[in-house]
């Protein structure tokens, strides 16, 4: 699995992160082509927990995008947050990989990120990023 995304995606993810006293969340919306999942829309999501090491995403908020991205044609190809510490899925983002089984995009308030998701035996691998 490949996760293709703009640089200016990034770059507004990051902003965001570094300016947040809280774990930022949101979804990539796009579309897959063949093993690669192309993003073409981010969409920043309220962090229901207000906290600085979980995030919860609205779920009336979440179905409105997700209603959306459906009559427009987009898919949920990622999820992104951010932690405070360095950008590595947590235990708690690990059963979250369950329940969305597509890109899991973390960043860190420092500037660094990385994309994940679960095997088919339930391990967690590294996504390629194709930053374009």
């Amino acid at each position: 699995m490949k996760l293709r995304i703009m640089e200016g995606h990034v770059e507004k993810i990051l902003k965001r992160a570094t300016e947040s006293k809280i774990e930022i969340c949101g979804f990539l919306l796009g579309v897959f082509e063949g093993d690669t999942a192309v993003v073409k829309k981010v969409v920043f999501m309220k962090n229901r927990l207000n906290s600085p090491v979980a995030f919860e995403m609205e779920p009336e908020e979440m179905v409105k995008v997700l209603e959306w991205a459906d009559e427009n044609g987009l898919d949920v190809v990622g999820i992104f947050h951010s932690h405070l510490c360095e950008p590595l899925p947590s235990q708690k983002d690990f059963k979250g990989m369950r329940n969305w089984p597509v890109a899991w995009f973390i960043v860190d308030n420092k500037g660094n990120y990385g994309a994940f998701m679960l095997d088919e035996n339930e391990e967690i691998e590294e996504v390629e990023l194709i930053l374009v």
